[in-house]
């Protein structure tokens, strides 16, 4: 029978799958290396393993003791699962930047987790790893894995990472791609690689803000270089240990925005949800493009799920807030049609007051609004129907007797794919308020006019 002993034994052997549609104008075969396959859903999990136990082999870990690490989320997963099933406690240090999910699933796994100032310096006392130091010097019998100076990082990936790459790409594989942060995963897996071909091109994926590429470059550490970003897991404000830059061919530098779109582009057009750093390894790709030729088989690490981004890049807002995402929105529609005055009617006019402004203005839809408070709304449709039903001329009624109900209210900005599935055949239209207090109409022309522009 094939049965796993503990959920440790399902880490490594993740599918390498195709890319067909994003790289199709590509002159050569691009390959997916799905790392969230794993059972904590992400890279971190072989090295996470490989720290814990090179540290029980080397007597640091001993039984009950407890872990401690900072980390953006994907290596504390990984640490917590060992724990779980080896029976150690976790302390996990992170930076407030990370997305609330990843947190929640370590607290979910028993493990503590102290969140940290983003915008400091790594030696500052707030610093998510001052902090863990901090920690690992007053906890009797615990262990700081340290990740970034833990050469079992890249010796997990050197063990495993490399040497499955090679054997399902049959050794045909030319180009490895993958987001640099640690240095553990690009390094280690390049040292394989390189040994079995030292042809093979490995191209580390950075972001603006990040210091390695220009160290790559230089071999100078410039503080200068560094900046807020808000990709999440790659890139760093200081050299790790795990580094060897002899092994990497290539630095490419990638925006927070590409690489969320890219990520969302993933997701849509090969159905892979992956996080934020897959988007942005394949954004490096498309940037380095020119580079390939026809015959190269290229594989790219897709390091965690998208699951725990659901409320950054997966979300309309959260991108629409940083200029990410380019949605038309009810503003847009009303700015590009013409900020006009609306067309309403109070409930004490009559319903042929209100076919007169239908015809007068070419619409179908009239609000209902009496002292800025909409109560209803009167419809072309809506009344034509209730006087085929009701027999009789309501001409002459007055419109509160005849009332349908209101348009639905929403937000100035509300994306326009909100929009369509408000308006139907019952609901005619959408109304909104904009910055200075005063309504507008979006109705389903609209809509489709401006997807047609």
């Amino acid at each position: 029978m094939n049965i796993k002993n503990n959920i440790l034994e399902t880490i490594g052997n993740t599918p390498l799958i195709k890319l067909n549609k994003i790289t199709k104008d590509f002159p050569c075969t691009v390959l997916a290396k799905v790392e969230y396959f794993n059972p904590g859903n992400s890279v971190k999990d072989r090295m996470a393993l490989k720290m814990v136990e090179v540290a029980e082999k080397e007597g640091k870990l001993k039984p009950g003791g407890t872990i401690i690490e900072c980390t953006s989320g994907n290596t504390g997963m990984g640490l917590a699962l060992a724990a779980v099933v080896k029976g150690y406690k976790c302390i996990f240090t992170t930076t407030d930047k990370q997305s609330k999910e990843k947190m929640d699933i370590l607290k979910a796994l028993g493990a503590e987790v102290i969140v940290c100032p983003t915008n400091v310096e790594p030696d500052d006392p707030r610093s998510y790893y001052s902090v863990a130091r901090r920690l690992n010097q007053e906890i009797p019998n615990s262990y700081l894995c340290n990740q970034y100076d833990n050469l079992a990082n890249r010796q997990a990936h050197y063990e495993t990472t490399g040497p499955e790459l090679w054997e399902q790409t049959e050794g045909k594989i030319t180009h490895f791609v993958c987001t640099a942060g640690t240095g553990g995963t690009v390094t280690g897996t390049a040292m394989y690689l390189k040994e079995k071909n030292p042809n093979i091109q490995i191209w580390a994926i950075d972001v603006y803000g990040s210091l390695l590429t220009k160290y790559f470059r230089t071999g100078q550490v410039d503080m200068s270089e560094v900046h807020p970003y808000i990709s999440e897991g790659f890139g760093e404000d200081f050299v790790p240990g795990n580094y060897d830059m002899k092994v990497i061919d290539h630095f490419e530098q990638v925006s927070d925005k590409d690489g969320a779109i890219m990520a969302r582009r993933i997701a849509k057009e090969e159905g892979l949800f992956c996080g934020y750093s897959a988007g942005s390894c394949l954004q490096g790709l498309m940037q380095l493009k020119s580079k390939l030729k026809e015959g190269d088989l290229v594989a790219c690490l897709l390091h965690d799920h998208g699951s725990r981004y659901v409320a950054k890049i997966y979300n309309d807002q959260w991108m629409m807030e940083r200029g990410f995402l380019e949605v038309k929105t009810f503003r847009d529609i009303v700015n590009g049609r013409g900020a006009k005055k609306i067309i309403s009617i109070s409930a004490e006019r009559t319903v042929n007051d209100a076919f007169e402004l239908m015809q007068k203005y070419n619409i179908e839809n009239l609000p209902v609004i009496q002292n800025d408070e909409v109560s209803g709304a009167v419809s072309e449709s809506g009344l034509f129907s209730k006087m085929i039903k009701e027999g009789q001329d309501l001409r002459f009624k007055r419109i509160y007797e005849v009332l349908e109900s209101p348009y639905p209210i929403v937000a100035y900005d509300t994306p326009m794919e909100r929009l369509s599935h408000l308006i139907s055949k019952e609901n005619g239209a959408v109304l909104a308020k904009d910055d200075t207090g005063n309504y507008h109409i979006v109705t389903k022309y609209d809509v489709i006019q401006a997807l047609g522009g």
